[in-house]
């Protein structure tokens, strides 16, 4: 059995092992983080997420309105939910759509600078379905 030897490999694995999309972007929203759930949820490998706009899981029609909150809560340092999850649509590497439920945090250095926002998303599409059914 492996032991984990430091809190970096023990972050490290529960980000991976996470049940829930764990998507981290830089200030400019380039992802810098991708994990396993989050691979398998929207279709994409890490290779191929990484260093890609967060465009690449967002519906081009509600682009700008992403943008316009991202830009604000990276200059004022808040997010408009308050780290509350909140109902969206999301866009899958085959281009289909579904509904997912995302929190969002910003992240902050040590001298209180934001460095980027952390996602955690579930597909929330069945849940959504029977309810609207």
């Amino acid at each position: 059995m492996t032991t984990i030897e430091t809190p970096h490999a023990l972050a490290s694995w529960l980000v991976q092992q996470s049940p829930d999309a764990t998507i981290f972007s830089d200030k400019e929203g380039r992802i810098r983080l991708w994990n396993a759930a989050a691979e398998t949820m929207f279709g994409f490998s890490a290779e191929q997420a990484l260093g890609q706009s967060l465009d690449l899981i967002i519906p081009e029609r509600l682009r700008r309105m992403h943008w316009r909150g991202f830009d604000a809560a990276i200059a004022s340092g808040v997010t408009k939910h308050s780290g509350k999850p909140m109902a969206t649509k999301a866009l899958r590497a085959d281009g289909s759509e579904f509904y997912t439920e995302m929190g969002f945090a910003l992240i902050f250095n040590d001298q209180g600078e934001v460095v980027g926002t952390v996602a955690q998303a579930r597909d929330i599409t069945e849940r959504y379905q029977k309810k609207t059914s």
